[in-house]
């Protein structure tokens, strides 16, 4: 596929028919993903294809009680999971409650799903520039998401389709001992990947008038 063709029909597919994804794909998807940028080129991040069906249910089921503190937050009005203003939701309590319902049902059956890898960073060799800084770091990131998008854009030129989730993260300790990472081994994403039931081929975003301005956040808008 044609690379702009790539960008723009790489949607958040969470419903995969039953074909498998071989091995030889999977190399080939992470053989050209590796390229991906990384802070100082250090490349401290790893990923570990699950194919224990088990192991797949369990991080899905680990994934469940950050789905219900999403769910509820958007309930009561708010952006999930910000970290800006303070939540309304008791997140302990929603967290816990396993009579509210799945808005994702793949997370309740992810041994089903053909293709799941974790994506992972040693935060040694992550350069955390806003570290200092009082709000939730976000540079870290960029050491480790180029790679994961880079996954699923190699994905969608092999005629699938797949989503990164991060709400791995909220149970990254258990995670991690499931998993065999250590500590300072964060926990970035979640992706399943498989052959989409059906694939998107319009997308809806902000324009780039929306989003870009020249010189200053309330600089004009640039129209190219």
């Amino acid at each position: 596929m044609e690379t702009y063709d790539v960008m723009r029909t790489t949607f958040a597919a969470r419903d995969f028919t039953d074909d498998e994804v071989s091995d030889e794909v999977v190399y080939r998807i992470l053989d050209n993903a590796r390229f991906a940028p990384s802070g100082g080129n250090r490349q401290g991040g790893r990923v570990i294809i699950i194919k224990n069906p088990d192991i797949k249910r369990q991080l899905g089921h680990l994934c469940l009680p950050g789905l219900r503190v999403y769910r509820e937050q958007i309930r009561a009005g708010e952006s999930p999971w910000q970290s800006v203003t303070k939540t309304v939701v008791d997140v302990e309590a929603v967290a816990a409650d396993v009579s509210i319902p799945t808005i994702i049902p793949m997370f309740d059956n992810l041994q089903e799903i053909p293709l799941v890898m974790v994506v992972a960073v040693d935060l040694n060799f992550v350069a955390s520039m806003d570290q200092n800084l009082d709000r939730i770091g976000v540079i870290s990131g960029g050491s480790i998401y180029p790679l994961a998008w880079n996954i699923l854009l190699g994905a969608r030129n092999e005629g699938l389709g797949g989503t990164l989730t991060t709400l791995i993260a909220t149970a990254e300790p258990a995670a991690q001992e499931l998993l065999g990472l250590k500590s300072h081994e964060a926990v970035a994403a979640l992706l399943t990947i498989g052959k989409p039931k059906k694939q998107l081929t319009k997308l809806t975003r902000k324009s780039v008038e929306e989003f870009v301005t020249i010189d200053r956040a309330d600089g004009q808008a640039f129209t190219g």
